[in-house]
């Protein structure tokens, strides 16, 4: 799957984000090493502490599916510049995709390909 076919499917289920407290929608979509994709969006609560990320969305639905190997992972957002994953997503995926490709977009449509080992260099592991 191209980073393009990876962001557009991002861009997609980011039209089913739920945000409704800061208006702010993301997308997420994950390609597994077998090349099966998962995609998820923001969904937020009055409650911000039971707010989950679109990343971990595609992550968690991945992982109940019993994947555990991830190539790479698509985020966009409403904003329509990049948008970095936050630091607990970035741990969640140092836990299952630490050499795997984070693609993005900016605001002038470029693809930007970064290492989540470069976005969390120091993650916590057990």
């Amino acid at each position: 799957m191209t980073n393009e076919e990876l962001v557009k499917m991002a861009e997609e289920a980011m039209e089913n984000a739920y945000s409704p407290y800061s208006k702010f929608k993301v997308g997420a979509a994950l390609a597994a090493d077998d090349g099966s994709v998962y995609t998820g969006c923001n969904i937020e609560n009055s409650s911000f502490g039971a707010t989950i990320c679109a990343e971990r969305t595609a992550i968690v639905k991945a992982v109940s599916e019993g994947k555990r190997k991830f190539e790479k992972i698509a985020i966009v957002s409403s904003s329509g510049d990049t948008t970095y994953p936050c630091g607990i997503c970035r741990q969640v995926m140092s836990e299952f995709m630490i050499d795997a490709e984070v693609v993005f977009k900016d605001k002038n449509g470029n693809i930007i390909v970064e290492k989540v080992k470069d976005l969390i260099p120091k993650s916590f592991v057990l």
